[in-house]
């Protein structure tokens, strides 16, 4: 009886190694590192389709509700820069348009025109 278990556990081990060498065989010649691999994603937004091209359009900040942390992330403004637009904002209110931040001391025309295209007022 010994002999006819260790048979069966011989053969179950052979037929387990044949499938593995199998599996891995067709894995490596399905996926073999000259293929190009393609995912396809759907639209996200801040994405616009034009034609063939999807062109990126970057998220804006709300300069009525950020926090000075993600006004930091804006070119030319600083924790002082973003801490004075917060400031500004509580004194003063909402700003009505974006052109109205360079009431906000220490941001002047040339800042204005780095961050124009990156800030909104609406939301």
């Amino acid at each position: 009886m010994t002999g006819k278990l260790n048979w069966c556990w011989v053969v179950a081990i052979l037929v387990l190694v044949a499938v593995i060498v199998i599996a891995g065989a067709l894995a490596f010649t399905r996926y073999s590192p000259g293929q190009h691999v393609e995912i396809f994603l759907p639209p996200a937004q801040g994405l616009e389709e034009t034609g063939d091209e999807v062109e990126f359009e970057p998220q804006k900040i709300n300069i009525n509700r950020a926090e000075a942390w993600l006004l930091e992330a804006l070119p030319g403004i600083g924790e002082t820069r973003a801490q004075h637009i917060v400031d500004h904002r509580e004194q003063n209110g909402p700003f009505r348009d974006i052109t109205e931040i360079t009431s906000v001391e220490g941001i002047g025309r040339a800042i204005y025109e780095q961050i124009k295209d990156l800030i909104t007022t609406d939301g």
